[in-house]
C-alpha cells in the first residue's frame, strides 16, 4: 500500500530553473551590516552522442557535458558574496569542462568578479566581470531547466566585462544600462563598446525581461550588430514555465542580415522529489550573423539552421541537488552539420545522465 503522497511546498522544491540570467540578481532585502556569505557546487555527467568530437575531445556546440561517452565534471566552482546598505560584490571561481569548453581563455577560472556602489537611493553602479543576462539558460546547469543548453543560448553572451547602471524602480520594475568592452571578450578587441539597456518586471509568479545590446566587433564605423531578447517565466509550486525569442541585425556594408531564435520550455513537478521537462527550440542564421558558413545538401555555403527537443526526468534527492536524465534530438534541416560515424548526418541525439548538488 503505497502512502499519502506529501503536499508540495515552496521549502520542498527549491528550484533555481531561469535564476541565472536576472538582469539584477541581488536581492532587494538585505541584511543592512552587511554580510560575506559562501557557496559551493558540484556537477557531473556522462554523455552520449551520435555525432562525432572534433580535435579537441569536445563534441559540437560544446558547453555543459562536452565530452562523448566519457563521465566528466561540468562544474565545481566557489562563490563569496556581500551584500549591505550601499555596496555589494560577488566573485565566482570555477573550473571543469563548462569553462574549458566555452569560458574565457585569457581568464578561464574567473566566473564573475564584480562589486557596487549605491549611488543614491535605488540607484546602483557595477563594475568588472559578469555572467550574462542576456536569456533564459546560463553556463551552470542548476539554473537552467534541462542539462543541455538551447542552441541559441550557446551562441549568446556566456560573459561580459565592463558597467551596469541599475535602478530598482520598485519591486516590481528594474531598469538598467550596460557598457561592455564587446559582445563576449572579457578582453577588448578594439576601440568600440557593446552598449546595451534592459527592462524586468516581476510579479509573484511570473518575470519578463527585454535586453536590447548594440556592438561593433571591426574597425569599420559602417559594420554593428544590434541583439535584441525577450525572455518570459511562470511559475508555481508544480509547474515551472520559460519562452525566449531573440532578434539579430547586423549591418556590414552589404545591407540588413538577420538571426532569429527561440525555445519554449515547461517542467512540471509531479511529487517534491520528481519532475518532467521538455524543450523546444530553433535557430536561424541564414546571413552567419552569429555562425560561421555551412554547406547545404547542395554543397552551397549558407548560415545555420537548426531546431531541436529535449526531454528529461529529474529527481532531487535533498532540495540543494539533483539526477537528471535526457534525452535530444537537434535536426539542422537541409544541412550536413554532424558527423556519424565519418559520414555527414542531419540529426544528432543525444543521451545525458547527469547529478549535482551546491551549498
Amino acid at each position: 500500500m503505497f502512502g499519502q503522497v506529501k503536499s508540495l511546498t515552496s521549502k520542498d522544491t527549491v528550484d533555481l530553473t531561469f535564476s541565472g540570467t536576472k538582469i539584477n540578481p541581488y536581492s532587494q532585502e538585505y541584511d543592512s551590516t552587511g554580510k560575506w556569505t559562501l557557496s559551493g557546487y558540484i556537477d557531473t555527467y556522462i554523455s552520449h552522442y551520435s555525432d562525432t568530437v572534433n580535435s579537441n575531445g569536445f563534441v559540437k556546440f560544446p558547453t555543459i557535458a562536452p565530452r562523448n561517452n566519457q563521465f566528466g565534471l561540468n562544474i565545481i566552482q566557489l562563490s563569496a558574496k556581500y551584500q549591505a546598505k550601499s555596496f555589494r560584490a560577488t566573485t565566482t571561481l570555477f573550473t571543469g569542462d563548462c569553462p574549458k569548453a566555452a569560458w574565457s581563455s585569457d581568464f578561464n577560472a574567473i566566473q564573475e568578479a564584480n562589486l557596487g556602489f549605491k549611488l543614491c537611493r535605488k540607484l546602483w553602479l557595477d563594475m568588472g566581470f559578469f555572467r550574462t543576462h542576456i536569456g533564459l539558460e546560463s553556463i551552470q546547469p542548476r539554473e537552467n531547466m534541462t542539462l543541455s543548453l538551447a542552441t541559441t543560448t550557446y551562441f549568446e553572451p556566456y560573459f561580459l566585462s565592463g558597467a551596469k547602471i541599475t535602478l530598482e524602480v520598485s519591486p516590481k520594475w528594474t531598469l538598467q544600462a550596460h557598457a561592455f568592452n564587446s559582445f563576449n571578450q572579457f578582453i577588448e578587441t578594439n576601440n568600440n563598446k557593446a552598449l546595451g539597456i534592459s527592462a524586468a518586471y516581476t510579479a509573484d509568479k511570473a518575470y519578463l525581461v527585454f535586453s536590447s545590446l548594440w556592438s561593433n566587433e571591426t574597425n569599420n564605423p559602417s559594420s554593428w550588430r544590434l541583439y535584441n531578447n525577450l525572455c518570459f517565466s511562470y511559475r508555481t509550486n508544480k509547474l515551472i514555465f520559460g519562452a525566449e525569442a531573440n532578434m539579430g541585425i547586423q549591418q556590414n556594408g552589404m545591407g540588413n542580415q538577420y538571426v532569429t531564435s527561440a525555445l519554449l520550455a515547461a517542467k512540471y513537478r509531479i511529487t517534491h522529489k520528481i519532475a518532467n521537462y521538455l524543450r523546444g527550440e530553433c535557430f536561424i542564421d541564414p546571413h552567419e550573423v552569429l555562425t560561421g558558413p555551412v554547406y547545404n545538401e547542395n554543397h552551397n555555403l549558407v548560415g545555420m539552421e537548426i531546431a531541436g527537443i529535449t526531454h528529461g526526468w529529474e529527481y532531487k534527492p535533498i532540495p540543494n541537488s539533483y539526477v537528471r536524465l535526457e534525452g535530444r534530438v537537434l535536426s539542422n534541416y537541409y544541412q550536413h552539420l554532424f558527423n556519424y560515424a565519418n559520414n555527414p548526418s542531419k540529426i544528432r541525439t543525444e543521451i545525458t545522465l547527469g547529478m549535482a548538488v551546491w551549498f
